[in-house]
């Protein structure tokens, strides 16, 4: 590894999250300020081996802090899985002098930037940026927040119309193998129940609750299912019309308004300050790590250990939405 980083690139990676322009721009201007170069890589790994490279002033990152999205766009990039592909990367970064990657995104990207990090000369720095929260070592990922705002306001919403009509509605959010925008959403909505993949669905047991709740004359309720829950919205609701064909049952996908939006107070916050953390970490020789957060510090965890851990939901969660919920 180079001792002294003199010239760093940055890059998002993976799916978008609300938070990572302003990661960017605490990025850029913190390396800036400190005399560094900073490059920005357009659509993630692509861009490196595409040679979609540029270098960005303090001004390049102006008024982006409240934009939703990333500027410096994002993809998937099987090309780099491959050796060839990381070496055509390596060249490129070589070219432009680039002694420093900051990558912005999720799980993939991490294991993207430990297999790079580990064949060549370039210290990486992960930013956790990925609505799922599903990354362990940090109790916010750059995005969550956001994401879980906007399911929270359309699930209220949902929840009027329910009420007017007496109706079940099964509301799908995102979250992909996690259920913790499903967890967060449904408990600050009052949901009735709650479908995760960290916990097996017992659909019988959804449907007694619903007749008891029926018995007790509460006609109106909400089941929020997280995209990567074994059932699914539609497939539950199948199941329970077919049980119970006396409820009108509405299903509801809220699918990627969730990525979308302008990022919350919450996440510009914490992303300004992991860019900037990861920035003093390239100039202090704290290499291949991601930048967490636990307990309002930073926290900085190997790269290798961030690809093998996963977030886990623990079992007082699943106490309260049970005691919540009845």
């Amino acid at each position: 590894m180079e001792k002294k980083v003199t010239k760093i690139g940055v890059l998002t990676s993976g799916g978008d999250a609300p938070g990572m322009n302003a990661a960017i721009r605490a990025v850029v201007r913190t390396g800036i300020y400190n005399k560094l170069e900073v490059f920005g890589i357009m659509r993630g790994y692509m861009g490196m081996i595409d040679d979609d490279i540029f270098k960005m002033e303090s001004k390049s990152v102006a008024n982006i802090i409240q934009r939703g999205g990333t500027i410096l766009k994002t993809a998937r990039c099987k090309e780099f899985y491959t050796p060839e592909g990381r070496k055509a990367a390596y060249k490129n970064l070589k070219k432009h002098g680039i002694n420093g990657l900051v990558i912005i995104g999720g799980d993939g990207s991490f294991r993207g930037a430990q297999i790079f990090s580990t064949e060549f000369d370039i210290p990486c720095i992960g930013l956790p940026g990925t609505i799922d929260k599903d990354i362990a070592g940090t109790d916010f990922t750059i995005g969550f927040d956001t994401a879980v705002n906007t399911a929270v306001q359309a699930i209220d919403k949902v929840r009027d119309t329910a009420d007017a009509h007496d109706r079940l509605f099964i509301i799908e959010v995102m979250g992909r193998d996690s259920g913790y925008i499903a967890l967060h959403s449904g408990v600050a909505t009052g949901a009735e129940n709650i479908l995760i993949p960290e916990q097996k669905t017992d659909v019988e047991g959804v449907i007694s609750a619903l007749v008891e709740k029926h018995r007790r004359k509460k006609l109106v309720n909400i089941i929020v299912v997280a995209e990567g829950e074994q059932f699914g919205a539609t497939e539950l609701a199948k199941a329970i019309t077919e049980r119970l064909p006396q409820q009108e049952v509405r299903v509801t996908i809220l699918g990627h308004i969730q990525r979308g939006g302008s990022p919350t107070c919450f996440d510009r916050l914490i992303a300004s300050r992991m860019g900037y953390a990861a920035v003093e970490s390239l100039m202090t020789n704290r290499f291949n790590v991601f930048i967490g957060i636990v307990n309002n510090k930073m926290h900085y965890i190997p790269l290798d250990q961030a690809v093998k851990k996963k977030q886990k939901i623990s079992d007082d969660w699943m106490k309260i939405v049970k005691i919540l919920s009845s």
